[in-house]
């Protein structure tokens, strides 16, 4: 069994004491284990596509052994994605199909973020200008009750940022992260 097919490693402690891991949680460990497998068939290919084009009756039996280590691989390569959660939109895959760069994908999706988010930007400042002028206008009819308001207000902003600085909170709604040294 390759290291690619292993899931479990061991280390050897400083006494010769031997610690077991299991990374078959750890994603990152996983994907790494996909890639060299990806990176292992790649070559597989490469070699597979030199015998094929210099093929003669001699070249047989290391074409046949080539091909066994590739379905090999393959089937060592989906048995470690089985571990692996990665999802592809299919418009990546339909790109790729088509012949086209998949970067072209990244490039529309954030074009695609960049417009929403301006158009939200604009909502938004709309909204902040008619509650500007709501209120100017309800200070002009009831210029006690919008004080009143103001007050409240403000008393109610102070009190949530308070608790978000207490639940490490951002105002946001984000966690905030303490950086250890």
């Amino acid at each position: 069994m390759n290291s690619s097919q292993n899931f479990s490693a061991n280390a050897v402690t400083g006494n010769g004491g031997v610690i077991k891991t299991n990374d078959q949680n750890d994603p990152k460990q996983n994907l790494n284990h996909v890639i060299n497998s990806i990176q292992k068939t790649l070559g597989l290919l490469h070699q597979l596509n030199l015998t094929v084009s210099s093929f003669n009756v001699a070249s047989q039996l290391p074409l046949l052994e080539r091909l066994n280590v590739l379905v090999t691989e393959l089937d060592t390569m989906q048995r470690l994605a089985k571990n692996c959660n990665i999802q592809v939109p299919m418009e990546v895959v339909s790109l790729i199909d088509d012949g086209k760069n998949p970067d072209e994908f990244t490039k529309d999706v954030i074009n695609g973020c960049i417009s929403r988010n301006q158009i939200t930007k604009g909502k938004t400042e709309a909204f902040k200008g008619l509650r500007r002028h709501l209120l100017e206008e309800l200070e002009q009819a009831f210029p006690d009750e919008v004080e009143a308001y103001r007050e409240i207000r403000a008393s109610s902003a102070a009190e949530s940022k308070r608790l978000a600085q207490a639940q490490s909170v951002l105002p946001n709604g984000d966690i905030k992260v303490k950086a250890e040294h």
